[in-house]
């Protein structure tokens, strides 16, 4: 029984990082569909993430107050209806807003995992073959995204990229009733709701500027409001939190050379992550002329190739040093960016696969991050820690998206060469400024990671959530 619930929410986290990855390859087929703007792309996947990352740290402390099961069964609830709406949208708004719903169920399924795992293997050698499990479905979705993405919009509706989630949510919704027996405990007895407003205030506000700064104008009113209310609520958010009770973020725990560092370098792999994934594959097909189905498939030994490098990763680490691991990768990662951005309009799978290998295997080396960033902390404040390192991912890939297409855009818009030669150029700049990024990363690495030991225990490494109630 107790396997059978892992599997129910193994599948529910699977369907959410699956979100993530198989849109991105259908996203010219929505845009040819739906008459989309590059900005109307952007926002059908920034709409997702700014909801998913805005909500997540209200649903692990839900998770906390109301019990994990219960809050699992309605972010999954939530998830399968919106993906139904998104499937049948029929404009470009109406699948924006149908993916931001869908970032509500994400925000309540994904920090519930760990907690209900928890609460299903109190074994701890148990406990920690089931998380390794769990973990996997994060490289699973990266690798079956793409193709499943690509081959959906080659030979059907694009819709059904959203359409496949409503009878895999039904299958899980029936295996975790049966299967997750109801446990409570109560952790927490707030929500912080003026922190939580403030935080989802001060990232909606950041990333409408990002997104529509290039066709509104930097300075115009609507930008310049924004990142006004960025600041104030940026500002009233750190106010709340050093004065709550029960804070979503403790402040103090910045002050870690570990934790602020670490979550800094985790956040620039996030950034180059989503970059790489939402604009590479408009490359590939609008450039390259690769099928959707082959545009997917290019993704998939970068994918495996992290899977397995992560595997190993821990001795890698034990040799050379979590701190030299992690710089490592980031270098690998940066090279892999800069040599991409070298393939021509005539390019082909062969000069992009090597590139794209370089760039999981340097992905790959960053998963010990996790554990130096968590392993830092105080166990009370592990959770919260776990919290933070989430968001910033998704925040950092957030802006991963908007910051690298507001220079595509630009420089795009300013080229005299015809479309597709303004495109690739556009591309090619943007890449060079992402490796850029990705590469400063390393000097930070070495230094809030210096002189770390490897953890002991191996779970810590899996991606980490908040709402564990342990």
């Amino acid at each position: 029984m107790r396997w059978w619930a892992l599997a129910a929410v193994t599948l529910g986290t699977f369907m959410t990082y699956l979100d993530n990855n198989v849109g991105n390859v259908a996203l010219p087929t929505i845009q040819r569909d739906l008459g989309l703007t590059i900005s109307g792309l952007e926002w059908i996947v920034s709409s997702y993430i700014l909801v998913f990352a805005g909500l997540m740290l209200a649903g692990g402390r839900l998770a906390d107050v109301y019990g994990a099961r219960r809050v699992f069964l309605g972010g999954l609830a939530v998830f399968t209806v919106a993906s139904l709406a998104a499937g049948l949208a029929t404009s470009g708004g109406m699948l924006i807003a149908a993916r931001a719903v869908q970032g509500v169920g994400a925000a309540l399924l994904t920090p519930t995992a760990l907690a209900l795992i928890s609460q299903i293997f109190p074994d701890p050698d148990e406990r920690g073959r089931a998380v390794g499990i769990w973990s996997m479905a994060g490289a699973l979705s990266m690798a079956l995204g793409p193709v499943v993405g690509g081959f959906i919009s080659e030979n059907l509706h694009w819709g059904w990229i959203y359409l496949v989630n409503v009878p895999i949510g039904v299958v899980t919704a029936g295996l975790a009733l049966w299967a997750v027996r109801p446990a409570f405990e109560r952790v927490r007895h707030n929500l912080d709701v003026p922190g939580l407003v403030t935080s989802a205030v001060a990232l909606f506000a950041l990333t409408y500027a990002l997104i529509e700064g290039e066709s509104a104008g930097w300075t115009s009113p609507a930008i310049l409001a924004a990142a006004a209310v960025f600041v104030i609520a940026a500002a009233a958010f750190v106010l709340a939190e050093s004065r709550a009770a029960e804070p979503m973020v403790a402040v103090s725990l910045f002050r870690s050379r570990v934790f602020s560092g670490g979550l800094l370098t985790s956040g620039i792999w996030s950034f180059g992550v989503f970059g790489i994934y939402f604009f590479s594959a408009l490359w590939l097909q609008n450039v390259l002329g690769f099928t959707p189905t082959e545009a997917g498939a290019s993704f998939v030994p970068m994918a495996l190739t992290m899977a397995v490098v992560a595997l190993l990763s821990q001795r890698i680490s034990a040799a050379l040093g979590i701190g030299r691991t992690v710089a490592l990768g980031m270098a690998l990662m940066g090279a892999a960016i800069f040599l991409i951005s070298r393939v021509g309009a005539d390019g082909g799978f062969p000069d992009v696969a090597p590139w794209f290998l370089l760039y999981g295997l340097g992905g790959g080396l960053l998963v010990p991050l996790t554990s130096a960033v968590l392993g830092g902390m105080p166990k009370a404040r592990a959770g919260v820690a776990s919290g933070v390192l989430n968001v910033s991912r998704e925040v950092f890939g957030l802006l991963g998206i908007t910051v690298l297409g507001a220079f595509l855009s630009s420089r795009q818009s300013g080229s005299d060469l015809p479309p597709l030669a303004a495109f690739l150029d556009a591309y090619q700049f943007t890449l060079v400024i992402a490796a850029v990024v990705v590469v400063a990363a390393i000097p930070i690495a070495l230094w809030s990671l210096r002189d770390r030991a490897e953890p002991q225990e191996p779970q810590a490494a899996a991606p980490a959530v908040v709402g564990s109630s342990n």
